[in-house]
C-alpha cells in the first residue's frame, strides 16, 4: 500500500525484489496532494503500475483516514493476501494497518520502530498504532529494534535497512549519464528548501517566520513549492523573499541531484532528512522534532523549528561536514533483506496461523 512520496520511493526497489518470485498486489490510495507528482514518481522509478487506486485525495486527517479505512478493506477482502505491507508514518499506513488486523490478515511494517516522542504530529500516532498491532517490524537500523523493545515488542523485529537508501544509490549512480547531463543545475553554492508539513504551512505565523528567515539569505536558495506551501503562501499573503528561487515540485532523479549539489538542505520532509545524510550534505530541520534521531546524533542534522534567528543562524555559519558519516542505514540491500523476512519459516508460520484463524472465523472458504 503507497500512497504519498516517501512511500512511491520505497516501493520501487521492494517492488522489483519481490516480483522475482512472488506476487505483488500493489495499492495506490491516492492520498498524495497532487496526482501529477504521483504520476512521475512511478514513471520515473518503474514503479508497476497499481493493481487498485483509490484515488482519496487531500482531505483533513480524520477523514482521509476513514476514507482509506473503508477502501482499503474492501480491496483487502477482494485480494485476500497472504501478508499486508504497510511503510512509514503515513495515513495509509495507519488504514492499511487497521485494515489488515480487522480481517485477521498477517501484517509487516516496513521501517518500523521510528520515534520522534511528539503525539501532536499525526505521523507518530500512526507509526505507534501501526507499531502495536504489525506482525513483523522491519527497522531501518539497531535503534529502531530497541526502541521497540523498550515498548515490549521483542518479536518478529528485523533490522533491514532502509529501502530509501537503497534507491537513492541506484540514481546517484545514474546521474552521470548523458542521458540526464543536459539538465541545468543552479550555480553553486547554492541552499535547498522544502516545505510542506502541515504543522508549518498550516500555520500562519509559524509559516511566515519560516520564510522571514530567508530574507537576507548569503546565496540561493532552491525552492521545489509543494501545492499545499503554494496555496498557503497565497492564501495568508506572504511574500517571497528575493533570495528563493522557486521551482515546480521535482521529479526524484533530479531531486536527487539538487540535494547532492546543495551547501545545506532546509527541510521539514522526514524522507529529505534522510536523503540530506544519503548525499553526506548538512541538513537543518524546520521542525521542533524529529524521528531520525539518528542523524542529529551523528552531527548531520540540526534542528531550529520555527524560529526565524534560529534559522538564519544556521544560514549564516559556515556549512561544513562532519568527519564521520558512519552507515545508519544500511548498505542498499534493504529490499531483499526484506523478501527475505517474508520468506522465512517465521512469516510462514504467522500467515499459516492467521489463515486458519480466518477459515475458523469464515472469512475464507474451508
Amino acid at each position: 500500500m503507497v500512497g504519498a512520496r516517501p512511500e512511491f520511493v520505497q516501493v520501487a526497489m521492494l517492488a522489483r525484489a519481490l516480483r522475482r518470485e512472488h506476487e505483488e498486489i500493489l495499492i495506490h490510495t491516492g492520498q498524495h496532494y497532487d496526482a501529477a507528482m504521483s504520476e512521475q514518481f512511478f514513471s520515473e522509478l518503474d514503479i508497476p503500475e497499481p493493481d487498485l487506486n483509490l484515488g482519496v485525495g487531500s482531505l483533513p486527517g480524520p477523514e482521509q483516514t476513514a476514507r482509506l479505512l473503508e477502501g482499503l478493506a474492501a480491496a483487502l477482502r477482494r485480494f485476500a493476501p497472504d501478508f499486508v505491507i504497510v511503510r512509514g508514518d503515513t495515513n495509509s499506513t495507519l488504514a492499511g494497518a487497521l485494515a489488515a488486523k480487522a480481517l485477521l490478515l498477517p501484517l509487516a511494517h516496513v521501517e518500523a520502530g521510528m520515534r520522534s516522542y511528539d503525539r501532536t504530529m499525526p505521523e507518530e500516532i500512526n507509526r505507534l498504532v501501526a507499531g502495536r498491532i504489525a506482525d513483523l517490524h522491519l527497522t531501518t537500523d539497531a535503534a529502531a529494534g530497541a526502541r521497540l523493545a523498550a515498548e515490549g515488542i521483542t518479536r518478529g523485529v528485523h533490522v533491514c535497512g532502509d529501502v530509501m537508501y537503497d534507491v537513492f544509490l541506484r540514481t546517484r549512480s545514474e546521474l552521470g549519464a548523458a542521458a540526464h547531463a543536459t539538465e541545468p543545475m543552479p550555480d553553486a553554492p547554492y541552499d535547498l528548501l522544502t516545505l510542506h508539513r502541515a504543522e508549518n504551512t498550516d500555520d500562519r505565523e509559524r509559516l511566515r517566520a519560516i520564510l522571514a528567515a530567508f530574507e537576507d539569505a548569503p546565496h540561493p536558495v532552491v525552492f521545489p513549492l509543494h501545492p499545499r506551501t503554494r496555496a498557503r503562501i497565497a492564501e495568508f499573503g506572504i511574500a517571497l523573499p528575493a533570495a528563493l528561487r522557486v521551482f515546480e515540485p521535482q521529479p526524484y532523479r533530479r531531486m536527487v541531484r539538487l540535494e547532492c549539489g546543495a551547501a545545506r538542505i532546509f527541510t521539514d520532509s522526514g524522507g529529505v532528512q534522510r536523503e540530506a545524510y544519503f548525499a553526506e550534505v548538512p541538513c537543518v530541520t524546520l521542525r521542533d522534532t524529529t524521528e531520525w534521531t539518528n542523524t542529529v546524533e551523528a552531527g548531520w542534522n540540526r534542528l531550529t523549528g520555527a524560529s526565524t534567528e534560529a534559522i538564519r543562524a544556521a544560514l549564516r555559519a559556515p556549512a561544513e561536514r562532519p568527519s564521520a558519516h558512519p552507515p545508519l542505514f544500511g548498505d542498499g540491500h534493504a529490499a531483499e533483506r526484506i523478501v527475505a523476512v517474508l520468506e522465512s519459516p517465521e512469516a510462514a508460520e504467522i500467515a499459516a496461523v492467521a489463515h486458519a484463524v480466518r477459515r475458523a472465523r469464515g472469512l475464507v472458504p474451508a
